[in-house]
């Protein structure tokens, strides 16, 4: 029997590096660093917005436009030359500072959120998350982003109540401007580039949330994946949310058994033949880890637990379905064919909030691969000169 076996990333670039102050303020520079064509419009929201969309930038809601003056600020608080290449897009263009910047203007999001975006920019970029699929398929699949370290409370990343959607602050902003990127620089439009036959909601502002690392029972999830302490973020992909709720069990084997069960259905990505790995990403809430974690303290355990039970029986199938598995080496000898190939894809991470037992189900694209960087932290340029 063959197990198809989902290979770590090729890169190890997680390594914060530290950055140096390099702006000329809101004034700009005598050479100007900005190259993106100029267009004469109005500076209201409401005409902006129409414009947009008749240009093919909008996504719908409010835009603000992006006048020389708020790039430039939102360049003069930050500490990176606008040409600086970030990342290649699927299509082969420069994604920049100076387009990351102009989009994350037209969100709203703040100018304290640019390394945030740059580290989320750089993870899906990697040839293993395959934002090229991400991006083209008909499956409604958007990534997601787990975040770590300080920055969460410092950016107001929501890990608590309501952490998956509907908490009232600009880490929304912050998601909706990586989701303009990738529909402006990566070029994702539904019916030209994207085949998705039915979206999602996640494609207008993603799913940007935090890590309850200081309820967590386990080490932070960007440590756990790729060694990375203190400020983090982990994209996946994600075809949207699943909720499972368990009032009945009382024991950490009969929870992890519902969650395994739950998360695993015979139309997700995971079962098909198209696929021949995938990861799933789920949260469980606090409350629920401390059980757990009573009973299994190791997150490897959990994970097998999980793994084990996230599996459907091969005689569900038709038989043609059950054949293109089989002859791929996914029934497995017990008959039953499991979500990922190995119980280390079922990627864990504690979050949610207080009032009740629940696991969210984040399922994967199944080409798409999770990806840790660690986000950047600018240094005082006269600090790096006393230094030296």
């Amino acid at each position: 029997m063959t197990i198809h076996k989902i290979k770590s990333s090729t890169r190890s670039n997680t390594v914060a590096k530290p950055l140096v102050s390099r702006d000329c303020g809101p004034a700009g520079c005598e050479v100007d660093w900005l190259t993106s064509k100029r267009l004469e419009t109005q500076d209201d929201i409401g005409a902006f917005t129409d414009f947009s969309l008749e240009q093919g930038w909008g996504d719908g809601l409010p835009l603000i436009p992006p006048t020389d003056a708020r790039v430039r600020s939102f360049l003069s608080e930050n500490d990176r030359y606008p040409d600086e290449v970030i990342a290649k897009m699927p299509d082969s263009s420069e994604c920049t500072v100076e387009k990351i910047v102009i989009n994350a203007v037209m969100a709203g999001a703040p100018p304290e959120s640019l390394e945030l975006i740059i580290a989320a920019i750089e993870a899906i970029s990697e040839p293993d998350f395959e934002l090229y699929g991400v991006n083209a398929t008909t499956a409604p699949v958007f990534p997601g982003f787990v975040v770590n370290g300080p920055v969460r409370d410092a950016l107001k990343i929501p890990y608590s109540y309501g952490c998956a959607g509907g908490v009232a602050t600009k880490a929304n902003a912050i998601g909706r401007a990586i989701r303009l990127i990738m529909r402006n620089v990566a070029g994702q439009v539904a019916g030209v580039t994207s085949q998705t036959t039915f979206g999602s909601p996640g494609r207008l502002a993603s799913i940007l949330m935090g890590e309850w690392e200081e309820k967590s029972p386990w080490a932070p999830l960007a440590e756990r994946r790729a060694g990375v302490t203190g400020n983090a973020v982990t994209a996946f992909s994600t075809m949207g949310t699943m909720n499972v709720l368990d009032t009945t069990s009382t024991g950490a084997m009969a929870f992890l058994e519902m969650i395994g069960k739950s998360v695993s259905y015979a139309g997700a990505n995971c079962y098909s033949p198209s696929m021949e790995y995938s990861e799933m990403t789920i949260g469980i809430n606090p409350i629920c880890a401390e059980i757990i974690a009573r009973e299994v303290p190791d997150i490897e355990d959990v994970q097998e637990i999980i793994w084990k039970s996230a599996a459907v029986s091969a005689d569900w199938l038709q038989s043609l379905h059950r054949g293109q598995l089989d002859a791929q080496g996914r029934v497995r000898e017990d008959g039953r064919i499991y979500a990922t190939p190995e119980p280390k894809d079922m990627v864990l991470f504690v979050c949610g909030g207080l009032g009740g037992l629940h696991a969210l189900g984040l399922h994967s694209f199944g080409s798409s691969l999770s990806q840790t960087k660690a986000i950047a932290t600018a240094v005082p340029a006269d600090e790096v000169q006393a230094a030296e």
